[in-house]
């Protein structure tokens, strides 16, 4: 049994903050209709429209939103927290936490690898895993959780960070933003190799820890933050060795994203500034009863979306090719013809998929009260909570990297220093999930956020 969308909305408490869901549900959309526009498909495989005509790339200053999600991420993270350790009584929690904060992103993530992974296994023994187009899928459909896996970083770092922002506040960003610069400094101006890959954590954990600062209400100048780090974006890529694009491009020298660089985490700044400007119209707005109801009911399938929303666009193209009909050239006039067909194509399979698997991702029933009563102590909790989310974080980042083609082959890939294969990434996430879940009481504790 699950809770339906308009009951959830009309159990809203007044304070909830309900332009933190609007911010979650839309930076999701708007980065799933990024991906359906940049994907290139021809004969020879998926391409990116942005590569292709690099006129385009400055779009990605306003497509690329990921780090909204995750400043979104640090404010929920930080008030579940906080509402989780006051009903504690001073014991541990911190494996509660995370079972509390992965229950919903591990289920319908885990559930995706494993169709993904028996689908692929069936085109290969088959024989049909080495075609163009089908290699270049089973590459391309695991990419996008890279964001899973340092979205679990963020709630596994959170207790540490939190406490770190309480006694320091805007200092500990600023330290994690110094420690984001002085990496790219030791990179670009000394030629250090391999430090750039720290800032896969200094980066997005300063997005994060902009998340705290909003869930204490200290960002109060949220004009100066958007023209400081949009000034700051523009004077990096103007000057730097920093590329225009604020997403990876095929073959480049220097990515803003992988790793993230300097010029990213200022992107983020002026996005995260450029949000807060916009955050009392739009809790006005989101007080209409009909408008709330939808971004409830939307908020409860966005993961769900997020996985399939992929495999929605290659079906298109799928579906093209088994009709016979010729792909154009990406980024002529018949090609851009197409674009509105496909996307609203993508769109209707994506609504399929998320009414097959968007059970995996919906909230059970909270019977619990207001104030449900602490959770009770697991031995070694929090030692194995931490394992498991390791297990996890390494797994799904590995199979964002291996993807699933060769899986009979043993095809690999290099996840810090470590050859990785697909089955390997899956084994580690699938363990990693059952040590989560089993880490805390089964009691279940209502968290705000």
């Amino acid at each position: 049994m699950t809770v339906s969308a308009r009951a959830m909305a009309d159990a809203t408490p007044d304070d909830r903050d309900r332009y933190v869901d609007l911010l979650r549900v839309a930076s999701l959309a708007t980065v799933i209709a990024g991906h359906w526009l940049m994907a290139a498909v021809s004969g020879d495989g998926i391409g990116n429209l942005l590569a292709l005509v690099p006129a385009l790339q400055v779009l990605t200053w306003g497509l690329q939103v990921m780090p909204v999600f995750f400043f979104v991420g640090g404010f929920s993270h930080a008030l579940s927290y906080r509402s989780l350790a006051r009903r504690a009584d001073g014991r541990p929690v911190y494996a509660a936490f995370l079972r509390a904060r992965l229950r919903r992103l591990l289920r319908p993530t885990l559930v995706f690898v494993l169709v993904w992974a028996a689908l692929a296994l069936t085109v290969q023994l088959a024989g049909r895993g080495g075609g163009t187009l089908t290699g270049s899928a089973l590459r391309l459909v695991t990419q996008p959780l890279w964001f899973i896996g340092i979205y679990l970083a963020m709630v596994a770092f959170t207790p540490p960070l939190l406490k770190l922002h309480e006694r320091h506040g805007w200092a500990a960003f600023a330290a994690l933003a110094g420690a984001a610069a002085l990496v790219d400094v030791l990179r670009f101006a000394f030629g250090v190799p391999y430090l750039e890959f720290l800032n896969f954590a200094f980066v997005w954990l300063a997005v994060h820890q902009l998340g705290f600062l909003r869930a204490d209400g200290r960002i109060r100048r949220p004009g100066l933050l958007a023209a400081a780090g949009l000034a700051g974006a523009a004077l990096l890529v103007a000057v730097g060795p920093y590329p225009l694009s604020m997403v990876g491009m095929p073959g480049e020298k220097v990515s803003n994203m992988a790793p993230p660089t300097l010029a990213l985490l200022c992107h983020g700044l002026w996005l995260v500034g450029a949000v807060q400007l916009a955050a009392r119209p739009a809790t006005a707005w989101l007080r209409r009863p009909r408008v709330w109801r939808t971004v409830v009911a939307a908020n409860g399938v966005a993961m769900t979306a997020f996985l399939w929303h992929l495999t929605a666009m290659l079906a298109v193209y799928g579906f093209q090719l088994a009709l016979g009909m010729d792909l154009p050239e990406p980024a002529t006039a018949a090609w851009w013809a197409q674009v509105p067909v496909r996307i609203l194509a993508a769109a209707a399979l994506t609504a399929g998929f998320v009414a097959l698997f968007r059970r995996f991702e919906a909230p059970a029933p909270a019977p619990a009260p207001a104030v449900a009563p602490a959770p009770a102590a697991v031995p070694a909790a929090g030692p194995r909570a931490a394992l498991g989310i390791t297990l996890c974080l390494l797994g799904v980042l590995g199979l964002s990297m291996t993807g699933l083609g060769g899986l009979l082959e043993g095809h690999s890939a290099t996840l810090i220093a470590f050859p990785v294969t697909a089955p390997a990434a899956i084994g580690m996430a699938v363990a990693g999930a059952w040590l989560v879940e089993r880490s805390a009481p089964v009691r279940r504790v209502r968290l705000r956020g």
